[in-house]
């Protein structure tokens, strides 16, 4: 064992080895190499040839020729390749879920991404007036859009829709009774609940009517000398039907200014347009719920509006004031880059159709089942000419979904491209799946009646090759 030990090449000669090869996957490794410090192309030699070691160890290796460099070199670049990307990458989502919560959500606008860009390589006015000359507000950059785009009187921005919830809480209502329908106290993704978020805001919750049904009359018996607002909370992707009644926000107003209280209105995901011409259900937008009379309404950035991760709050004048005066405000503000992305983003909306087309979000709600089905036989015959006796390929029917909690019953007409491994290849659909989330960019598509299904709401077309390449690689790497 000693002696095979010896027989491992050195570092410096492996690094040596990665240097120089000119081949095509080092070449591709070396495109990645500059910018990745030589400490950790150093480490990730160095524990190659540890994991080596324990194969000897192990007995996996008894002739010395198998611990040579050019028989060990293949699986050493093959190492260092896997090892040297970056955690977090690029994912070709083909699972039809529009606002994927895992997969970063809202793919924002071409005008957003500049924005971005332009945000994070230079020195920008976020908090400098260039009138004065003098500091001034990075709420300023967002706060006329939003205003003009929902009807408010003021708006903020926080760093996201939980957030917005619990400053408006702790402003307005620490140490009081909110009074809410105990059929819209839902659990929202990552196990959030909307009662612990009241909680840890400090306000103490108050739940009226039954689970399925609240009348006005529930919220007017609950009110006390500690009632601080009421609220409603949209209950994003749990939805009851049948024999159930909610009060409308425009009741629930009418009651709330009749003892002084304010309506305090939680959107979820949001919306700034209404989509039902669209094929896609009735959904309050946030225009409406301020029209309708919410002191104050909260919304995310990143879900149906199809912009950077926030928490939007707009509403009175005097109590979004207030909420920018809370020393949470410094804790949950966002960055220059989001508010770059979201500014660009809210432009768009001045003109809804303009919006339609930029905004990547609305565009696959929106996508008509035709220009599916053509973009599904375009992606279907180019797999069937390029991996034709190793894949079956056929379009089917389909569904796709909203996702981000928004639309929950919607069901989208798609088009699927299906997959199956050819008889004789050394792997099912599942293998296939699995082996996809290896490849480079990985790609991510949903196992449905024994196929693996991609969904083209959610691939551009110019994507189509690189999925091309990710089933060439999960291929070959399964023999």
């Amino acid at each position: 064992m000693t002696t095979l030990f010896r027989h491992l090449p050195a570092v410096d000669q492996a690094l040596g080895a990665l240097a120089a090869d000119t081949g095509r996957a080092a070449r591709a490794l070396r495109a990645v190499l500059p910018a990745v410090p030589r400490p950790l192309i150093k480490g990730l030699v160095n524990d190659f040839l540890d994991l080596v070691r324990e194969e000897i160890r192990a007995g996996a290796h008894k002739d010395e020729s198998q611990l040579s460099l050019p028989a060990l070199y293949p699986r050493l670049l093959a190492y260092v390749r896997l090892g040297a990307r970056p955690r977090f990458r690029r994912v070709l989502n083909a699972t039809g879920v529009v606002v994927h919560t895992n997969m970063g959500r809202s793919l924002l606008a071409p005008e957003a991404v500049l924005a971005v860009s332009q945000a994070a390589a230079h020195y920008s006015n976020l908090e400098f007036d260039l009138s004065s000359g003098e500091r001034g507000s990075r709420y300023a950059h967002v706060e006329g859009l939003l205003c003009r785009l929902t009807g408010a009187e003021a708006a903020l921005v926080v760093n996201n829709n939980a957030a917005a919830v619990l400053i408006v809480l702790d402003t307005l209502c620490k140490g009081r009774e909110v009074i809410v329908s105990r059929g819209q106290l839902v659990e929202i993704g990552g196990s959030f609940r909307i009662p612990d978020v009241m909680a840890k805001s400090g306000c103490i919750l108050r739940e009226v009517g039954a689970t399925n049904r609240t009348h006005l009359r529930d919220y007017e018996a609950a009110i006390t000398l500690e009632t601080a607002a009421f609220m409603k909370v949209h209950t994003s992707n749990f939805r009851q039907v049948g024999f159930v009644k909610e009060v409308p926000l425009s009741e629930l107003k009418t009651l709330a200014a009749t003892f002084g209280l304010p309506v305090i209105e939680d959107l979820g995901s949001g919306s700034l347009l209404r989509l039902d011409a669209d094929g896609l259900p009735g959904e309050p937008t946030a225009a409406e719920s301020v029209s309708e009379g919410a002191d104050v309404v909260t919304f995310s950035g990143d879900k149906v509006l199809g912009g950077p991760q926030a928490g939007l709050i707009v509403g009175r004048r005097e109590i979004i004031e207030r909420i920018k005066k809370n020393p949470l405000n410094r804790a949950l503000r966002i960055d220059k880059m989001t508010l770059a992305a979201l500014e660009a983003t809210l432009r768009l909306y001045l003109d809804p159709e303009l919006a339609k087309s930029r905004v990547p979000t609305l565009g696959m709600m929106t996508r008509s089942l035709v220009s599916l089905r053509a973009q599904a036989s375009r992606l279907a015959a180019l797999l069937r000419r390029r991996l034709a006796g190793r894949l079956d390929v056929s379009v089917r029917r389909g569904v796709s979904r909203v996702g981000g909690g928004a639309f929950p019953e919607a069901d989208l007409p798609t088009a699927l491209v299906a997959l199956v491994p050819c008889a004789g290849l050394a792997l099912n659909v599942d293998a296939l799946r699995q082996a996809l989330l290896a490849t480079d960019p990985p790609l991510v598509g949903r196992v449905e009646d024994g196929a693996l299904c991609l969904d083209p709401r959610t691939l551009a077309p110019s994507e189509h090759a690189l999925v091309l390449d990710a089933l060439r690689q999960a291929l070959t790497d399964a023999g």
